[in-house]
């Protein structure tokens, strides 16, 4: 949207006890499901019961008339089915929605429908039994730094607050696409659990336990859905990454064969590139440009498909380019 547009608008909704309020059974119904599913779901939904215990009183068992059983399986997918029907009410504009994180995102050039696609969702939540919560919804504007145009900021929206910055699925992301906040966080929080584990092992802490807690905690938080963000990390950004890493082997929590971050995430991204190449029903499948046909024996290549023009920073930051362009030279 950015290469055609001077910013673009991301707003962020917030549902209050999204999981715990909505009711599936029937959009369930509408789905064309074998009716041995469909049953299966019925019978896992219904006949719940709840009770509460304070100070050792426990109340009487009620049943559950709503909620899509947080914690089980089929819960954040019940959540998506609950949402299919939520679309956007202008063309041009997008709504992504993951369980009960929905994003509205509108180009500058429908900048004037902010509050008829806020009100269109605020309508939708009423009539599936939830409460768009406005005061924690956040506004976002997201524009190019490097170009030279000055961007006008759109009028405020009534009670909805505008941000820097947003995390959004776990990963904080910048008004410019940075994501300077996001290394903060990890970096921050990582050197508090590699101080944690020094005290464990100071307490006799088997080096063993301690690997596998470095490699599960600090490792795993580092390297957290890399894939979507590392193009946008800047060289400084990831030399503080790698500097973590350096001082978890200093001090001995992990074996020495730990890569780098970028050998970390370079093989996420090998992996997940994969993932979507052979897989037609991969959420980014569609993001894929079409495949090339050739008649000549060339030397191989890591893909089949054709190149997209690097159109802007911005568009070769993106996990889809970066991986198009990888290792074909």
């Amino acid at each position: 949207m950015l290469n055609t547009n001077s910013h673009v608008i991301v707003i962020a909704t917030d549902f209050s006890k999204a999981f715990d309020t909505v009711s599936v059974l029937e959009k369930f119904a509408a789905l064309d499901v074998p009716d041995y599913v469909y049953n299966w779901l019925v019978n896992f939904f219904s006949g719940r019961t709840q009770c509460t215990t304070f100070h050792n009183v426990t109340s009487e068992l009620k049943e559950i008339s709503a909620s899509v059983v947080q914690g089980s399986a089929i819960g954040p997918a019940s959540y998506v089915v609950n949402t299919s029907d939520l679309k956007v009410v202008h063309a041009g504009n997008v709504l992504c929605k993951y369980a009960d994180d929905t994003y509205i995102i509108i180009p500058s050039c429908n900048v004037d429908t902010r509050m008829v696609e806020l009100d269109n969702v605020e309508r939708w939540a009423k009539g599936n039994n939830l409460t768009l919560n406005r005061a924690k919804c956040a506004e976002m504007v997201i524009h190019d730094s490097r170009r030279k145009s000055q961007v006008v900021m759109p009028h405020l929206l009534p009670a909805v607050a505008r941000v820097q910055s947003m995390k959004v699925l776990g990963v904080t992301i910048n008004c410019n696409l940075s994501v300077l906040d996001h290394v903060n966080n990890i970096t921050r929080s990582s050197a508090q659990t590699i101080h944690a584990l020094r005290i464990l092992r100071a307490h006799g802490m088997a080096d063993s336990s301690l690997h596998v807690v470095y490699r599960a905690v600090v490792v795993a938080k580092l390297t957290y859905a890399a894939s979507a963000w590392w193009g946008f990390a800047s060289a400084a950004d990831r030399q503080r990454i790698e500097a973590v890493l350096r001082r978890g082997k200093r001090s001995g929590l992990c074996s020495g064969d730990v890569p780098t971050i970028a050998e970390l995430v370079d093989r996420a991204d090998d992996e997940l590139f994969e993932k979507v190449l052979c897989n037609p029903h991969h959420v980014l499948y569609n993001s894929l440009p079409n495949e090339t046909v050739s008649f000549y024996e060339l030397r191989h290549r890591p893909h089949n498909r054709e190149l997209i023009n690097k159109t802007s920073r911005l568009a070769e930051a993106s996990f889809i380019v970066r991986m198009l362009y990888k290792d074909i030279y």
